[in-house]
């Protein structure tokens, strides 16, 4: 008997955004059941997106998002492809690369070792390109702020395939950010406040987080070239994150007062 016979099937559900085939829905689900299959926790709920990006000049058209609620644990993963079908093969290794880093959480906190090196980034969706004037805060999304140590908040990066994570240090209290070096290939932290003391594998910038308006934000986004910009809001007094996405408008991400 297997682990999905021996236990109550968990639906996954799919949903479809632009003229996705009326097969990739089911590829899904199977490639998904096959994910589920390999589990000895409970999985209480999966959900899946499809995208298929019209615009047939985007080399990646074809993206494959998933997250599955693993024992009370999120756990996601974000992909693009050439083709659904590739995409949705790419999301079930992604998704099975994403299980695997929990149980690497799980493992560090026992034994205390280092952290794995940061995942690569290699089907990732990409950004369209949109004119700066056509751009717009087209999301804004408020929470209360995890307080977590270093490490919580690195596999939290890696357990939702995040490219950056908006948290409250546990040590110091204040609002940082952990995001992949991508020129390192390893994590990095920065901080609103002094800097946390640093961890092995992981590093701690020590250059100061500006204060910024959300429409200097914007201003400093466009001129950078980087993927987001973290800074000390002047209205509120904390840590911001203003960032591209990948539809070409930006996203922005403030604590909850």
């Amino acid at each position: 008997m297997t682990r999905l016979q021996a236990r109550p099937a968990t639906e996954v559900l799919v949903a479809t955004r632009g003229e996705v085939s009326l097969a990739a829905p089911d590829y899904a689900r199977t490639k998904l059941l096959a994910v589920l299959e390999r589990l000895d926790e409970p999985v209480l709920a999966v959900r899946v997106k499809l995208t298929q990006e019209p615009n047939h000049a985007v080399a990646k058209p074809s993206t494959a998002q998933a997250t599955l609620d693993l024992n009370g644990r999120p756990v996601r993963a974000h992909v693009a492809a050439t083709t659904m079908q590739e995409a949705v093969d790419l999301l079930q290794d992604r998704l099975n690369a994403r299980i695997a880093r929990v149980r690497t959480h799980q493992r560090h906190h026992r034994h205390h070792t280092e952290p794995p090196a940061a995942s690569g980034r290699e089907h990732r969706p990409q950004r369209r390109v949109l004119d700066a004037e056509e751009r717009r805060i087209v999301r804004h999304k408020s929470y209360s702020l995890a307080r977590q140590t270093i490490w919580a908040a690195v596999f939290e990066l890696e357990a939702m395939d995040y490219d950056f994570h908006l948290y409250t240090d546990a040590a110091t209290g204040c609002d940082s950010v952990v995001h992949h070096d991508g020129a390192t290939g390893t994590y990095r932290i920065v901080s609103a406040g002094p800097a946390p003391e640093a961890e092995p594998g992981i590093a701690v910038s020590t250059t100061a987080v500006p204060e910024l308006t959300v429409a200097d934000a914007v201003s400093r986004l466009d001129l950078s070239g980087l993927p987001f910009v973290f800074f000390t809001n002047g209205e509120t007094g904390r840590g911001n994150i203003l960032y591209h996405r990948y539809d070409g408008h930006y996203g922005l991400i403030t604590p909850a007062q």
